[in-house]
Formats: C-alpha cells, sequence, structure tokens
C-alpha cells in the first residue's frame, strides 16, 4: 500500500450535519428548525428563533434531506413545470418568473416534448411518483387536462379558454394581435400573409383567429393559402417562407405577420438572403418582443408578451394552493401590447 492510499484510507468521512445539530448550536427544538427549514413559521416561530436557526443552518451547512421530508409529508418540493416546445425562447423568461416566484425551497423540474408536439398524461403521470407539490402547465388543450386528473395543485399558463380545469394565468393575445392588424392596415398594407406553429395549442389558435378578423374587418386579405406552419425554429421558418415567397410575392403580398419572434427572424433572415426590402417591399412582424427584437436590423416590430410576469403570477398561484390558500374566482390575464420598430414602419428605424 503506498503512502497516497494510507491518506486517502486515514482521511476522516464527511460528518452528515443533523437537523439537532442546527437545534443544539440554536438552543431550539427540532420542530422549530424543520419550521424554519421549510419555511412554515408564519404565526408559529418567533423572529429571534428564525434568526438563530438561520445562522446555525449557515454556520454548519445544514441541508434539508429532501426524500426523507418528502416521506413524512407525502409529498415532495418538486414543482413540474409542463411545456410543449421549450425550444422558444420565450419559455427562458416563464421559467425565471416561476422561479422567483417560487423561492428556494422548491425545486423546478421541467417536463418538455419534442418540437411541435403536445404534451402526453401519461408521461406525466410517471413524474408523479416523485410525488411533486405541484404542477404548472403551459399552453395546454382540454384533452390532455382531462386524461391528466392531476392530484397534486395545479395552475395553467396561457391557456385561454381552459378556466374552468383549473386557476389559470393567461395573456391577453387576442388583444395584441388585433394591434398588430390595425397597425399593417394603417401602414396602408392590402394583402398579407401568416406563419403560424405547428404546436397547435390554444393560444395559437386565439392569436391567428384574433389577427385574422381584424384584419379582415380593415381590408386585409390573408387568403388561406397564404397561412402556413412551421416548428418555431428559425430554419425551418426561413425555408418555409423561402418556398412561399414566389407564390406571395406574385399575390402583391406586402406584409407577413408571424406567431412568434423566432418564426419572424427566419422570414427576416431568408428575405435578406432573397434581396427584399425591409419593410420597404415586405413588413414583418412577430409575437414575443424577445431581446434580440429590439436589437436586430432592422428591429422587429412585436407584440410584447410579458412572459416573466406570466412565470411569477403563475408561481404565485401554486405556491398559494401548496400552502392551502384556496384559489381567487377567476383567472388572472395579463395585458400584452405592440411594439413598432423598423421592420414594419420606415419612420420607427
Amino acid at each position: 500500500m503506498d503512502s497516497g492510499e494510507q491518506v486517502q484510507q486515514q482521511r476522516p468521512r464527511p460528518r452528515r450535519v443533523t437537523a439537532a445539530m442546527v437545534a443544539a448550536r440554536a438552543g431550539v427544538s427540532v420542530a422549530t428548525v424543520s419550521l424554519v427549514a421549510n419555511g412554515k413559521t408564519a404565526g408559529r416561530v418567533a423572529e429571534d428563533n428564525i434568526s438563530r436557526v438561520r445562522e446555525a443552518i449557515a454556520e454548519l451547512g445544514y441541508v434539508v434531506d429532501g426524500i426523507g421530508s418528502s416521506l413524512a409529508k407525502g409529498v415532495s418540493s418538486i414543482v413540474i413545470l409542463v411545456a410543449p416546445d421549450i425550444s422558444n425562447p420565450f419559455f427562458a423568461k416563464v421559467i425565471a418568473g416561476v422561479r422567483e416566484s417560487l423561492g428556494p425551497q422548491y425545486q423546478l423540474l421541467l417536463s418538455v416534448t419534442e418540437a411541435g408536439e403536445f404534451p402526453e398524461a401519461d408521461d406525466v403521470r410517471r413524474l408523479m411518483s416523485l410525488r411533486p407539490a405541484g404542477l404548472l402547465v403551459d399552453a395546454p388543450n382540454a384533452g390532455f387536462l382531462e386524461d391528466l386528473a392531476s392530484p397534486s395543485p395545479l395552475v395553467l399558463l396561457d391557456a385561454p379558454g381552459l378556466e374552468s380545469y383549473a386557476p389559470s394565468v393567461n395573456l391577453d393575445v387576442a388583444s395584441g394581435a388585433r394591434q398588430l392588424a390595425a397597425h399593417l392596415a394603417g401602414a396602408g398594407h392590402r394583402e398579407a400573409a401568416y406563419v403560424d406553429s405547428v404546436t397547435g395549442t390554444e393560444t395559437f389558435a386565439v392569436r391567428r383567429a384574433a389577427f385574422l378578423e381584424e384584419a379582415a374587418s380593415r381590408g386585409i386579405t390573408v387568403s388561406p393559402e397564404r397561412i402556413i406552419s412551421t416548428t418555431i425554429d428559425v430554419g425551418a421558418a426561413a425555408g418555409a417562407f423561402a418556398e412561399a415567397w414566389p407564390d406571395w410575392q406574385r399575390a402583391g403580398v406586402t406584409a407577413v405577420a408571424c406567431a412568434t419572434d423566432t418564426h419572424a427572424y427566419g422570414v427576416l433572415q431568408e428575405a435578406r438572403v432573397a434581396g427584399i426590402r425591409i419593410p420597404e417591399e415586405l413588413a414583418v412582424a412577430g409575437f414575443d418582443d424577445l431581446p434580440y427584437s429590439a436589437t436586430s436590423n432592422p428591429g422587429l416590430t412585436s407584440v410584447h408578451l410579458p412572459a416573466t410576469a406570466l412565470g411569477q403570477k403563475a408561481g404565485e398561484q401554486l405556491r398559494g394552493l401548496m400552502e392551502g390558500k384556496s384559489p381567487g374566482s377567476g383567472g388572472v390575464t395579463l395585458e400584452t401590447s405592440l411594439v413598432v420598430r423598423g421592420s414594419t414602419s420606415a419612420a420607427a428605424t
């Protein structure tokens, strides 16, 4: 045996810090340590005891035994976020908002699908073995919710028309779509096209229907052959636009509305390749108002969707349910707004 092996064998194993050790250091009971560690001190633990326990936790490096806690409570500290097509950059802000509102005592687990596919209830049910504290479901359809029948607290995000299934936080995408159609009509456009998402969730159906209805009422024609669908991917959108553009150009199309900014980036990319002047020959707009939309050249006109606030409000609602509070009546709807930039208005560049 060499000296390195002797040192390795003689090195003491790290000592596991227990709640009893923290209690002894802070001069409180183990039950008090548990209340502080799990964020359940309201009306139960005095402020000076909370401070002493937190100091002891920091000094000793105590970590709550999540598995043991789950066995004791019958539920874990895990919150599952079910989302379709997380390749959409919009979800990064939603996730940030959720994490902020849930706080450090909950762990966020993502359950995602392949691009353009709905989540399957069976896949989510397999995760129920983790005994999640709650579920967040983004852009579901009714069939998924009926099949899921979750026993855990549930909050829906961006699920217009499905408020009867569970508490929900929605975006007023219909208002944003109408604002976009009005803007294009005001700029003199009369022939337009629409690039949709293949995901097929209700939020995309609502924004498409509202845009087409408002466009028609303002004298803009968007015939069925000018509505195409792709995954939320720049390359896919660019390829679909390249294939459709010759026919659209012959039909006199001067504006393209896109279901997401990511689709719009693909249209702008291919338009540059084809030498199409933006916005003089073709106006392009999207939904989401992602950070890059303000810095692209030209800047992208987009319907601003408050993604971070969506995650925050949904997380707040779920946290209330997980803590035993009754949900308020009706859902929460967040306002949207149109941000006009150079891709539809030369004056905005």
